[in-house]
């Protein structure tokens, strides 16, 4: 044989080689599959994490219960994990010899956080939450939620810690922007909404603070004081409401106590409520340096310490190793712990679709979703002699304060997320945490200057009220831009605007009576000078396009349809706590916050003592009208349905937010009324729509001392059709129920009856 035959030979065998390598591929992967049954897609997620489970050593399983932090922490560069995103919330490592990959977390609520501006991670950023609560609007919501997920999925990180739900007890809270308003039924949808929007992407969401994380002075150490079946009805059922539409993930518990223990290590509020009443599957992780214990926070139910660095120990490390050799925690208790967060994983899509940093985002697309969100939260709270809708053809309009000449502000601390382009007022104190202050440069006035090229358009930065009142003299109208900044760990110390905006508002009010003024605020805020001005619009912290959503607004473009997710009270002598409990220069000293108040939270609470507030719960105006007629409501099914007719009656196209409320005639509740159900419609000029909600039982009932079950009382009701909590001319219908016990989900027990 010549060596080219040889040649040729040598080469035919070993295609033939390769070729039945190839052909062999498919097998092995089954084999491999097969070896592995949990990476099989068509098993349930409880089957999958219960597989992987029995292949574990114990190591390997006490991997999954504490998690790094990403970021470096406290300027110790040897406690920096190399493999986590860089400054990011969290990472837990991979094991790769049973197909599972890391957690990647990062800080979120409105976004893609960072937790480094020197070289941050530039996103999209949503209007705050409360912003979004204000919208009424679920498919917003979840949208909104969609976009900051995929955003997630694009940055590498497969957990967000978003799902923020603590209802607004505290107006002052310095949190209150990340959250869903005061009542829990809209808290409670509206969050679920964008969780639900976030796990679309194959990204775990996290609802939290779970529970009565209702102020940030003192809430590493504040014990929260409230009876449990009220905490049921108020608190807990927005966390409940949110976790049925949702099946989320996992949940955080809060830094602050609750009637004694922890909330990290309270059995009750984990074990008892959260997976027992509840039926939660998925993991509960600590908040950043809640953890105080090994065995009391694992055998109540806490399944992951977060941030380990955090904390005075490592907690859920060898700690927790040396607890189940001990049995002081039990075996099966680790396992448990172990399984929630892998079950988690396979449920939400974790382990089948693989996250990989460097994912593309459409910017400008993702700015319209952002836009939109806002210009539906934005709440026309006042309008007198119709100044707004802003015309075009005005001569001189007067732009004053807030910075609108660069940008609009954003709320602070680690929900905070960094711009593209960057921050449009640098150098604003505080710089460090929880800072800096952060506008985004979408400027208010630029936008207003766009739509009236031929007006003289003048800018003031309101620092002397003097001039600023000189300038706006004589305009067509006036723009007072008002700023309110907080942040994570920092309370408000009144409703008082900051920085004599007050002076500022009434100087300029009183020089020109043409005045609107535009809030972007965290909540509630004073107003000693809202009659004196003619219009009012609460924009909070509107997001990425946020001077472009209030221009549309103020011109019309876009007719508002936001409504009042929080009571703007008249003055603080009117809240249960006219005055913020504790110290904020004392943030180690214990205290007691005593919630009196129970499941009377914010409208309920001004029901209850007759208390006339500045604006109403549900409060918001249009620039056109609309009619409500046709209220119906019978019991179907079991549940009482409620119908009614909605027109606009007015000359231009909106959308509007009919409230039904219901009250009871004869039963006894905590307060007067409860907002049982919403809609958002949006009509033309002259048209009409029918309307029909189905009311969760539960809200007919009352929780009693600490058992999971509501009762409701055999009787008559009231139900309203209103356009805001104290809406005097609200339609009313009343309706009979019989006498009946729910179970925690809303299902009728059977009762025993006599023979």
């Amino acid at each position: 044989m010549s060596a080219d035959q040889q040649a040729r030979e040598k080469s035919m065998k070993h295609d033939a080689a390769i070729l039945l390598a190839l052909a062999a591929l498919p097998c092995l992967a089954a084999a491999a599959e097969s070896a592995r049954p949990w990476l099989d897609k068509s098993l349930d997620p409880d089957r999958r994490a219960a597989l992987v489970l029995k292949e574990m050593t114990q190591k390997e399983k006490l991997n999954w219960v504490s998690s790094h932090f990403g970021a470096d922490h406290g300027g110790n560069k040897t406690k920096k994990v190399p493999e986590a995103l860089p400054f990011s919330a969290g990472y837990v490592p991979p094991l790769p010899r049973l197909g599972l990959p890391a957690l990647f977390l990062t800080d979120a609520g409105i976004g893609v956080a960072t937790q480094n501006t020197t070289t941050p991670r530039e996103r999209t950023a949503l209007p705050s939450g409360i912003a979004t609560a204000a919208t009424w609007n679920r498919k917003l919501a979840y949208e909104g939620g969609r976009m900051i997920g995929f955003e997630a999925r694009a940055s590498g990180f497969n957990v967000m810690l978003a799902g923020g739900m603590n209802l607004m007890r505290e107006p002052r809270n310095g949190r209150n922007f990340e959250y869903g308003g005061e009542d829990p039924l809209l808290a409670g949808v509206m969050v679920a909404e964008q969780v639900r929007g976030i796990e679309s992407n194959h990204v775990i969401a996290t609802i939290k603070h779970y529970a009565l994380n209702a102020q940030e002075t003192g809430r590493f150490e504040l014990d929260a004081r409230i009876d449990p079946a009220a905490l049921r009805m108020s608190d807990l059922f927005a966390f409940q409401v949110a976790l049925e539409m949702t099946d989320a993930g996992s949940f955080m518990c809060a830094y602050n106590r609750l009637n004694g223990p922890y909330g990290c290590e309270h059995p009750w509020l984990l074990n008892t409520v959260l997976k027992g009443d509840w039926g939660f599957k998925g993991f509960v992780m600590s908040d950043w340096g809640a953890t105080h214990s090994t065995v009391e926070a694992a055998n109540a139910g806490l399944d992951q310490q977060s941030g380990f660095e955090f904390d005075r120990s490592r907690y859920f490390g060898g700690a927790l190793e040396e607890a189940v050799e001990s049995n002081f925690v039990p075996q099966k208790r680790l396992d448990d712990m172990a399984l929630r967060i892998l079950r988690t994983m396979f449920a939400k899509g974790v382990v089948d679709h693989p996250v990989k940093e460097g994912g593309a985002i459409d910017y400008d697309a993702h700015g319209r979703i952002s836009q939109a969100d806002a210009e539906e939260g934005i709440v026309l709270l006042k309008n007198a002699g119709k100044l707004l809708p802003l015309s075009t053809s005005a001569k001189k309009i007067v732009v004053i304060g807030g910075h609108a000449d660069k940008g609009v502000l954003a709320g602070g601390g680690s929900s905070l997320v960094y711009p593209r382009g960057g921050n449009a007022v640098p150098g604003l104190l505080p710089a460090t945490w929880p800072g800096p202050i952060m506008y985004y440069p979408s400027s208010p006035l630029k936008a207003i200057q766009a739509r009236v090229p031929g007006a003289q358009v003048a800018f003031d930065d309101g620092t002397d009220p003097a001039r600023a009142a000189r300038l706006a003299a004589g305009a067509d109208v006036v723009l007072v831009f008002a700023t309110q900044w907080v942040g994570e760990a920092l309370d408000a110390t009144s409703l008082a605007l900051p920085d004599n905006q007050d002076a500022l508002i009434a100087a300029v009010a009183a020089a020109n009576p043409k005045t609107a003024v535009v809030l972007e605020n965290s909540g509630p805020v004073m107003m000693p000078w809202v009659d004196r001005v003619a219009g009012v619009v609460e924009a909070w912290y509107p997001g990425t396009n946020g001077g472009e959503a209030i221009a549309r607004v103020l011109f019309g473009e876009v007719n508002p349809s936001g409504r009042l997710p929080a009571t703007f009270p008249a003055a603080e002598s009117q809240l249960p706590r006219p005055k913020l409990d504790g110290d904020p220069a004392k943030p180690e000293e214990r205290f007691t916050v005593d919630y009196h108040e129970g499941a009377a939270v914010g409208y309920k609470w001004f029901d209850l003592k007759g208390y006339k507030p500045l604006f109403p719960f549900g409060h918001g105006l249009s620039y056109t009208q609309f009619g409500y007629s046709d209220l119906k409501a019978q019991l179907v099914d079991g549940k009482v349905q409620v119908r009614f007719t909605v027109t606009n009656t007015g000359g231009v196209a909106g959308k509007d937010v009919p409230q039904v409320y219901v009250s009871p005639l004869s039963a006894k509740w905590e307060s007067p009324k409860r907002l049982a159900g919403w809609d958002k419609v949006d009509l033309a000029p002259g048209a009409s729509t029918s309307v029909t909600l189905s009311i969760d039982p539960r809200l007919f009932g009352m929780v009693r001392g600490s058992a999971s079950t509501w009762h409701v009382a055999g009787g008559r009701y009231q139900v309203k059709l209103a356009r805001h909590a104290q809406d005097d001319a609200a339609r009313t219908v009343t309706i009979q129920l019989p006498a009946q016990v729910l179970d925690a989900a809303g299902h009728p027990l059977k009762t025993k009856t006599k023979g």
